[in-house]
C-alpha cells in the first residue's frame, strides 16, 4: 500500500493515477473537502497521520510549503515503521529536506518536486526531481513509473527541491520575457502566433513558447491549476536561496521584482500565465 498526505490538486490527481494503476492508496488530509476529493479518486481515507503511517512504508507528501511538511513529518514520526520511505513531492525548501533527512533515523527521507500540474500527475506524465539515496529511490521505482514520464536524480538530500526552485524561476521569467517580447512583435506588427512560430524554430524557444502560450494563454484558458501566488511563493524561494549563498544574481531580482509588482492587479489566486497580462497592451 501507498500513503499519500495532501489531498490538494496536485495530490488528488495523483491518488486517481494511483488508484488506476493498481495501487491501493491510504490518504490523509487536514481539510475535510480535499479528503472527500480523496475518496472520490479512489483512495482510502485515513483518520490521522498516524494511521497512514501504521499502514505503509512507502508514504508521498504532497504539502504546500516547508513549514507545514516539518508539522506533518513531526506528527507522522512517532508511528513509521522500520523501512519506510518519505518521497517529498512539495515545493519545500533545500535547508528543510536536508534538516529532514539528517533527522531520519530507521526510514528514508527523500525530496522529489514535480512539474506538470494537475494534469500531469493524472496522466502520469510528470517531470521529477530526486534528491536522496539511490537505493531508496529505486525501490520506489514501480511508484514513480506510474506517476512520471521522466526522473532526474540530481543528487543528495534537498538537491532536487532546488532544482525545482531553479525550474520554476526559469519558468517565471520565460513567461515575463514572452509576454514582453508578444509586444514588441505587436509593435512591429508580426501575429502573436507568427512570432511564436519563428521563436519556437530558433534557439530563443522554451517550455514557455512551446506549452504555456499555445495551451493557456492564447487561447485565454488561464486553466493550468498552478497559481500566481504558488509562483510568487517560487520566485521568492530563489531569492532566498541566492541571498542565503552570498549570491548577486541581477536578473533573478529583476524577474522577482516583476512577480511582487504584479500583486497590484493579479491576485494570489489568479492563474500564473495570467503574469502575461501584467503591462500588456489590450490589443496583444
Amino acid at each position: 500500500m501507498i500513503g499519500l498526505i495532501g489531498c490538494g490538486a496536485m495530490g488528488g490527481a495523483m491518488i486517481a493515477r494511483l488508484v488506476e494503476r493498481g495501487h491501493v492508496v491510504q490518504c490523509h488530509d487536514a481539510l475535510p473537502e480535499a479528503r472527500a476529493r480523496a475518496a472520490a479518486s479512489g483512495g482510502t481515507v485515513c483518520d490521522s497521520l498516524g494511521d497512514v503511517a501504521q499502514k505503509c512504508d512507502q508514504i508521498i507528501l504532497s504539502l504546500p510549503k516547508a513549514e507545514i511538511v516539518t508539522s506533518v513529518m513531526a506528527d507522522l514520526v512517532p508511528h513509521l515503521r522500520d523501512g519506510t520511505i518519505i518521497l517529498d513531492t512539495s515545493t519545500s525548501e533545500p535547508d528543510t529536506t536536508k534538516t529532514l533527512a539528517a533527522a531520519a533515523k530507521g526510514y528514508t527521507f527523500l525530496d522529489g518536486p514535480v512539474s506538470g500540474g494537475p494534469g500531469g500527475a493524472r496522466a502520469g506524465s510528470m517531470t521529477m526531481v530526486l534528491g536522496g539515496p539511490v537505493d531508496a529511490i529505486e525501490a520506489l521505482r514501480p511508484v514513480l513509473d506510474d506517476l512520471t514520464a521522466r526522473t532526474v536524480h540530481v543528487g543528495p538530500a534537498g538537491s532536487g527541491h532546488a532544482a525545482k526552485i531553479a525550474n520554476n524561476l526559469l519558468c517565471a521569467a520565460n513567461l515575463v520575457l514572452v509576454s514582453e517580447m508578444a509586444r514588441l512583435a505587436q509593435s512591429c506588427d508580426i501575429p502573436l502566433d507568427s512570432l511564436l512560430q519563428g521563436v519556437n524554430a530558433g534557439s530563443g524557444r522554451s517550455g514557455v513558447s512551446e506549452v504555456n502560450f499555445p495551451k493557456w494563454i492564447m487561447n485565454g484558458a488561464y486553466d493550468s491549476g498552478f497559481t500566481m501566488g504558488l509562483m510568487r511563493k517560487d520566485v521568492g524561494l530563489a531569492t532566498k536561496l541566492a541571498a542565503q549563498g552570498g549570491l548577486d544574481l541581477p536578473a533573478t531580482a529583476a524577474i522577482a521584482a516583476i512577480w511582487e509588482n504584479s500583486r497590484d492587479t493579479l491576485a494570489d489566486s489568479a492563474d500564473f500565465n495570467e503574469i502575461f497580462k501584467y503591462g500588456a497592451s489590450e490589443n496583444v
